[in-house]
Protein backbone atom coordinates (compact mmCIF):
# COMPACT_ATOMS: atom_id res chain seq x y z
CA UNK A 1 0.00 0.00 0.00
CA UNK A 2 1.06 3.57 -0.64
CA UNK A 3 2.68 5.28 2.34
CA UNK A 4 0.61 8.28 3.49
CA UNK A 5 1.92 11.24 5.46
CA UNK A 6 -0.25 14.04 6.80
CA UNK A 7 2.05 16.97 7.53
CA UNK A 8 1.89 20.29 9.34
CA UNK A 9 0.58 19.04 12.68
CA UNK A 10 0.13 21.75 15.30
CA UNK A 11 -2.20 20.05 17.79
CA UNK A 12 -3.04 16.63 19.20
CA UNK A 13 -6.58 16.51 17.80
CA UNK A 14 -5.34 16.76 14.21
CA UNK A 15 -2.61 14.19 14.75
CA UNK A 16 -5.04 11.68 16.25
CA UNK A 17 -7.48 12.29 13.40
CA UNK A 18 -4.75 11.45 10.88
CA UNK A 19 -3.82 8.28 12.76
CA UNK A 20 -7.44 7.17 13.08
CA UNK A 21 -7.95 7.81 9.35
CA UNK A 22 -5.14 5.38 8.58
CA UNK A 23 -2.17 7.64 7.85
CA UNK A 24 1.23 5.99 8.15
CA UNK A 25 3.01 9.14 9.27
CA UNK A 26 2.43 12.59 10.68
CA UNK A 27 4.75 15.53 10.16
CA UNK A 28 5.84 18.43 12.37
CA UNK A 29 7.34 21.56 10.84
CA UNK A 30 10.23 23.15 12.73
CA UNK A 31 10.82 25.95 10.21
CA UNK A 32 10.16 29.29 11.91
CA UNK A 33 8.99 31.02 8.72
CA UNK A 34 6.25 28.47 8.17
CA UNK A 35 2.70 29.29 9.32
CA UNK A 36 2.56 25.65 10.43
CA UNK A 37 5.67 25.83 12.62
CA UNK A 38 5.25 24.04 15.93
CA UNK A 39 7.33 24.40 19.06
CA UNK A 40 9.53 21.58 20.27
CA UNK A 41 7.54 21.33 23.50
CA UNK A 42 4.14 21.07 21.80
CA UNK A 43 5.45 18.54 19.31
CA UNK A 44 6.86 16.45 22.15
CA UNK A 45 3.54 16.48 23.97
CA UNK A 46 1.73 15.33 20.81
CA UNK A 47 4.25 12.60 19.99
CA UNK A 48 3.98 11.16 23.51
CA UNK A 49 0.29 10.41 22.86
CA UNK A 50 0.65 8.82 19.43
CA UNK A 51 0.82 5.06 18.72
CA UNK A 52 4.29 3.58 18.47
CA UNK A 53 3.76 2.29 14.92
CA UNK A 54 3.08 5.73 13.42
CA UNK A 55 6.06 7.50 11.85
CA UNK A 56 6.73 10.87 13.49
CA UNK A 57 8.58 13.03 10.99
CA UNK A 58 10.24 16.35 11.75
CA UNK A 59 10.53 18.80 8.86
CA UNK A 60 13.65 20.99 8.85
CA UNK A 61 14.89 23.70 6.49
CA UNK A 62 18.63 24.38 6.34
CA UNK A 63 19.21 23.60 10.01
CA UNK A 64 22.51 22.23 11.26
CA UNK A 65 22.70 18.45 11.71
CA UNK A 66 23.36 19.11 15.40
CA UNK A 67 20.12 21.02 15.87
CA UNK A 68 18.15 18.45 13.87
CA UNK A 69 19.48 15.64 16.05
CA UNK A 70 18.80 17.57 19.25
CA UNK A 71 15.19 18.34 18.30
CA UNK A 72 14.61 14.77 17.12
CA UNK A 73 15.84 13.43 20.45
CA UNK A 74 13.78 15.85 22.53
CA UNK A 75 10.55 15.38 20.59
CA UNK A 76 10.89 11.64 20.02
CA UNK A 77 10.89 11.79 16.23
CA UNK A 78 11.35 8.56 14.31
CA UNK A 79 12.37 10.29 11.06
CA UNK A 80 13.54 13.64 9.74
CA UNK A 81 12.70 15.41 6.50
CA UNK A 82 15.16 17.85 4.96
CA UNK A 83 13.08 20.39 3.09
CA UNK A 84 15.55 23.16 2.28
CA UNK A 85 18.71 23.25 0.20
CA UNK A 86 20.15 20.11 1.78
CA UNK A 87 19.92 18.29 -1.56
CA UNK A 88 22.79 20.47 -2.77
CA UNK A 89 25.13 18.82 -0.25
CA UNK A 90 23.22 15.90 1.26
CA UNK A 91 26.26 13.93 2.37
CA UNK A 92 26.90 16.31 5.28
CA UNK A 93 23.52 15.48 6.82
CA UNK A 94 24.32 12.32 8.75
CA UNK A 95 21.43 11.69 11.11
CA UNK A 96 20.81 8.52 13.10
CA UNK A 97 17.18 8.31 12.02
CA UNK A 98 15.25 7.63 8.88
CA UNK A 99 15.78 10.44 6.38
CA UNK A 100 13.44 11.91 3.77
CA UNK A 101 15.27 14.23 1.37
CA UNK A 102 12.99 16.75 -0.33
CA UNK A 103 14.03 17.96 -3.78
CA UNK A 104 12.05 20.51 -5.84
CA UNK A 105 10.53 18.66 -8.79
CA UNK A 106 11.46 21.57 -11.03
CA UNK A 107 15.13 21.17 -10.08
CA UNK A 108 14.99 17.45 -10.81
CA UNK A 109 13.31 18.09 -14.18
CA UNK A 110 15.99 20.58 -15.24
CA UNK A 111 18.78 18.27 -14.08
CA UNK A 112 17.19 15.32 -15.87
CA UNK A 113 16.91 17.25 -19.13
CA UNK A 114 20.56 18.28 -18.91
CA UNK A 115 22.05 15.00 -17.71
CA UNK A 116 19.55 12.32 -18.60
CA UNK A 117 20.51 10.40 -15.47
CA UNK A 118 18.77 9.41 -12.26
CA UNK A 119 19.31 11.74 -9.32
CA UNK A 120 20.85 8.94 -7.30
CA UNK A 121 23.71 8.72 -9.78
CA UNK A 122 24.34 12.48 -9.69
CA UNK A 123 24.57 13.13 -5.96
CA UNK A 124 25.81 11.47 -2.79
CA UNK A 125 22.63 10.56 -0.96
CA UNK A 126 22.52 10.84 2.84
CA UNK A 127 22.89 7.91 5.18
CA UNK A 128 19.67 6.23 6.30
CA UNK A 129 17.74 7.61 3.30
CA UNK A 130 14.20 6.22 3.32
CA UNK A 131 12.87 8.12 0.32
CA UNK A 132 13.33 11.13 -1.92
CA UNK A 133 10.41 13.53 -1.74
CA UNK A 134 9.44 15.59 -4.78
CA UNK A 135 7.60 18.81 -4.00
CA UNK A 136 6.48 21.82 -6.01
CA UNK A 137 8.05 24.27 -3.56
CA UNK A 138 10.68 26.70 -4.82
CA UNK A 139 13.36 28.79 -3.17
CA UNK A 140 11.65 31.02 -0.61
CA UNK A 141 8.53 28.83 -0.59
CA UNK A 142 9.49 25.47 0.81
CA UNK A 143 6.17 23.67 0.46
CA UNK A 144 2.55 23.84 1.50
CA UNK A 145 1.83 26.00 -1.53
CA UNK A 146 -1.17 23.98 -2.66
CA UNK A 147 0.23 23.86 -6.20
CA UNK A 148 1.12 20.56 -7.90
CA UNK A 149 4.13 20.12 -10.16
CA UNK A 150 3.80 18.75 -13.70
CA UNK A 151 3.15 15.05 -13.04
CA UNK A 152 3.27 14.01 -16.69
CA UNK A 153 6.60 15.72 -17.28
CA UNK A 154 7.89 14.09 -14.11
CA UNK A 155 6.73 10.61 -15.10
CA UNK A 156 9.93 9.61 -16.87
CA UNK A 157 12.39 10.64 -14.19
CA UNK A 158 10.20 9.45 -11.31
CA UNK A 159 10.05 6.01 -12.94
CA UNK A 160 13.84 5.97 -13.24
CA UNK A 161 14.42 7.26 -9.69
CA UNK A 162 12.02 4.70 -8.25
CA UNK A 163 14.21 1.84 -9.46
CA UNK A 164 16.88 2.84 -6.94
CA UNK A 165 15.12 4.92 -4.28
CA UNK A 166 11.50 5.13 -3.06
CA UNK A 167 9.81 8.36 -4.17
CA UNK A 168 7.22 10.35 -2.24
CA UNK A 169 5.23 13.01 -4.07
CA UNK A 170 3.95 16.19 -2.46
CA UNK A 171 2.65 19.57 -3.52
CA UNK A 172 -0.96 20.41 -4.28
CA UNK A 173 -2.37 16.97 -3.57
CA UNK A 174 -6.07 16.75 -2.69
CA UNK A 175 -8.72 14.09 -2.37
CA UNK A 176 -9.81 14.92 -5.90
CA UNK A 177 -6.42 14.59 -7.62
CA UNK A 178 -4.31 12.18 -5.58
CA UNK A 179 -5.62 9.16 -7.48
CA UNK A 180 -4.62 10.75 -10.78
CA UNK A 181 -1.16 11.60 -9.45
CA UNK A 182 -0.68 8.05 -8.21
CA UNK A 183 -1.80 6.62 -11.53
CA UNK A 184 0.73 8.70 -13.45
CA UNK A 185 3.71 8.52 -11.11
CA UNK A 186 3.15 5.29 -9.13
CA UNK A 187 4.97 6.69 -6.08
CA UNK A 188 6.02 4.82 -2.98
CA UNK A 189 4.30 7.48 -0.88
CA UNK A 190 2.26 10.68 -0.85
CA UNK A 191 2.45 13.70 1.46
CA UNK A 192 -0.29 16.28 1.99
CA UNK A 193 -0.62 19.52 3.96
CA UNK A 194 -2.81 22.27 2.55
CA UNK A 195 -5.10 19.85 0.74
CA UNK A 196 -6.58 18.64 4.05
CA UNK A 197 -6.68 21.93 5.96
CA UNK A 198 -9.66 23.91 7.19
CA UNK A 199 -7.28 26.87 7.53
CA UNK A 200 -3.54 27.37 7.87
CA UNK A 201 -2.27 25.06 10.59
CA UNK A 202 -5.64 23.41 11.31
CA UNK A 203 -6.84 20.21 9.67
CA UNK A 204 -10.33 19.48 8.40
CA UNK A 205 -11.14 15.99 9.78
CA UNK A 206 -13.42 15.11 6.86
CA UNK A 207 -10.75 16.12 4.34
CA UNK A 208 -8.15 14.04 6.17
CA UNK A 209 -10.37 10.95 6.14
CA UNK A 210 -11.38 11.50 2.53
CA UNK A 211 -7.76 11.91 1.44
CA UNK A 212 -6.60 8.66 3.04
CA UNK A 213 -9.65 6.86 1.59
CA UNK A 214 -8.85 8.22 -1.88
CA UNK A 215 -5.31 6.87 -1.62
CA UNK A 216 -6.55 3.44 -0.52
CA UNK A 217 -9.15 3.43 -3.32
CA UNK A 218 -6.36 4.16 -5.81
CA UNK A 219 -4.28 1.38 -4.27
CA UNK A 220 -7.08 -1.11 -4.82
CA UNK A 221 -7.46 -0.11 -8.47
CA UNK A 222 -3.80 -0.80 -9.17
CA UNK A 223 -3.38 -3.93 -7.03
Amino acid sequence: MTWVKICGMTNLEDALTAVEAGADAVGFVFYEKSPRCVSVEIARQIVEKLPEGVEKVGVFVNDSPERVSAVADEVGLTAVQFHGDEHENPKMYTIERKVFLCIPAEWVAVTWRKKGKAIGSLMALPKNLTAIMLDSGKHGKRGGTGTPFDWREAGVFVSSMSKDTPVVIAGGLTTENVGEAMGILKPWGVDVVSGVEARLGKKDPEKVRAFVKAVRDADRKTS
